[in-house]
């Protein structure tokens, strides 16, 4: 490890890092402020009406999916924008693939919501 950072103090470091990423994204991506909000609301209707865990974690589960996919294709944003901001085709595949990603991520909320609720 190039830090020389173990055991512990690793996780530790790792968790604190990971903490300002989060806050970075909720301060900085409006797309994301909005998931995460939403998510805080669907949060309290997942586990009321889930009824069993199962289903209490495939509706949590498929709220956190949509984050996680947020935060990875700001990620990509991010490190496309630093190489340049000047018009590159493959630059726009990538963070047209990222966007991709995050549609999907939401479309499957509606699509295990719709099983564990309706099935």
């Amino acid at each position: 490890m190039a830090d020389g950072i173990k055991g512990w103090a690793r996780l530790m470091r790792a968790t604190k890092v990971s903490y300002w990423g989060l806050g970075w994204a909720l301060r900085s991506e409006e797309a994301f402020r909005i998931e995460a909000v939403l998510c805080l609301l669907l949060v309290p209707a997942a586990l009321w009406l889930g009824h069993s865990g199962l289903e209490r974690a495939l509706l949590l589960l498929s709220l956190f999916v949509v984050l996680i996919t947020e935060l990875l294709n700001t990620a990509v944003e991010v490190v496309v924008d630093r190489i340049g901001k000047d018009w590159n085709e493959l630059s726009g595949r990538a963070k047209d693939l990222g966007s991709a990603a995050v549609h999907l991520s939401l479309v499957q909320v509606l699509v295990v919501w719709g099983f564990v609720l309706l099935g």
